[in-house]
């Protein structure tokens, strides 16, 4: 919840200039809602794609304050970020709700950006794993379009903190998570699907993340609101 449309229109205005013609990254940005129709105005003839915050999980109807898949897809979003662990523990978001969600998303034609992770005490007592696992088989099930699925790890405890995953540890993680895709998807899956990380990624860190084996890119929380920053982490995504 950041950026006045001044705001906005200047920061994007930076990160495109900065970009230039030659950027080989995938680069999208995810302002509020009320941002989305003239960010999409603000992107076009450019290569960032424009992304969601949240969704609803139905197509209309009495659901006041929500947003629908078919509005996001009017506003000109190709994707949308679901199970932010701020949803989850602000707004008490349930696996069940974001399983209906991603589901709704995808049918909607968006591809969706899945946060999943832990909080300092479930890994303080060894049950990374476990949570991870939990929150990936309630939401991603038989059937769903793993096509249209990144998976984005954000350690909750590193969020917002100044802190950070070490790279093994951001590594067993995303190590982790790929061989449940591979088990529930298959070997082409797992391979394709693009996992992120996302916890307090900034542009010290980023470069020795981007190119641990198994992260394929980064979502990025306060860094983007700094063009400056954003643009150096998104620089080395393109060396990893």
């Amino acid at each position: 919840m950041n950026n006045t449309l001044a705001e906005a229109r200047a920061l994007v205005a930076a990160v495109r200039e900065g970009l230039g013609d030659g950027s080989t990254a995938e680069v999208g940005i995810a302002p509020s809602a009320v941002l989305l129709m003239p960010m999409c105005r603000a992107i076009a003839d450019s290569p960032i794609q424009l992304g969601a915050q949240n969704v609803y999980c139905e197509p209309s109807g009495a659901f006041t304050g929500e947003t629908s898949p078919a509005m996001l897809v009017d506003a000109g979003c190709r994707f949308v970020i679901v199970g932010h662990s701020e949803r989850r523990a602000i707004f008490g978001e349930s696996g069940d709700l974001l399983r209906r969600k991603v589901a709704a998303a995808i049918d909607a034609g968006l591809n969706v950006i899945y946060c999943l992770g832990e909080t300092l005490d479930q890994r303080e007592r060894g049950e990374t794993n476990d949570v991870l696992e939990r929150q990936l088989a309630e939401v991603l099930v038989d059937g769903t379009d793993w096509r249209k699925i990144t998976v984005a790890y954000e350690p909750v405890w590193a969020i917002g903190t100044g802190r950070n995953a070490t790279p093994d540890q951001a590594q067993a993680a995303h190590e982790f998570l790929r061989g449940w895709l591979n088990e529930k998807f298959g070997d082409t899956a797992s391979a394709e699907i693009r996992i992120q990380y996302g916890g307090s990624v900034k542009p010290a860190n980023a470069h020795e993340l981007m190119n641990l084996p198994d992260v394929d890119g980064a979502l990025v929380g306060g860094a983007s609101l700094a063009a400056d920053d954003f643009l150096a982490i998104i620089r080395a995504t393109e060396g990893s």
